[in-house]
């Protein structure tokens, strides 16, 4: 009974108070963490790899990461963003570790049934416009683009992840941007 309360206090504790358990070693502690910010970190990582399989591998890799490094974290209040930030990475290293042989093409999703043979089409279109677009950009004004457009990182945050300073990151993005509007005006 004891123990029961203990789970249930601990699934109600503020990240602070997890997250700092988890740093000592406490792998309860962990497992709420994980069941906590799992669902976040998958629906972030579907969207960077465009559905892929590998959603779960990266998830998984990136709390593996967390758990070997958890003395890297500075303030436990910031564990989700903290996690956000590794699960991103892995994200990042397996889009690049796929680039030679990733084709937008072959994740293409089916429409929703209620909509009519030319929404589909030109939603197809649309998306293999976009496709196209994305590949053609250069490889740092994709990775700005994707990680502020998909995954609402600020700037600060994209510098971070690339390792580039904050003023790069803005301009990269704002040709990125510009790019992507001239390229997908006729879509507007």
């Amino acid at each position: 009974m004891a123990d029961e309360r203990f789970r249930n206090a601990l699934e109600h504790a503020d990240d602070r108070i997890v997250a700092g358990r988890a740093m000592d070693g406490d792998v309860e502690s962990f497992a709420v963490l994980v069941r906590r910010y799992t669902p976040m970190m998958r629906a972030y990582t579907r969207r960077m790899l465009n559905a892929s399989a590998d959603v779960d591998d990266v998830v998984q890799e990136a709390f593996v990461t967390a758990w070997q490094r958890f003395s890297e974290l500075e303030d436990p209040s910031k564990v989700k963003s903290w996690l956000m930030r590794i699960v991103s990475r892995k994200a990042v290293d397996r889009i690049r570790s796929l680039r030679p042989v990733a084709d937008i093409d072959a994740f293409d999703r089916p429409a929703p049934s209620h909509t009519s043979p030319d929404e589909v089409v030109q939603a197809r279109a649309g998306i293999a416009a976009l496709g196209a677009a994305l590949r053609e950009l250069p490889d740092a004004q994709r990775e700005c683009w994707v990680l502020r457009e998909m995954g609402g990182y600020s700037y600060d945050e994209i510098a971070e992840e690339l390792g580039i300073p904050v003023s790069t990151a803005r301009g990269l993005l704002a040709r990125a941007r510009k790019y992507m509007i001239v390229r997908m005006e006729e879509w507007r």
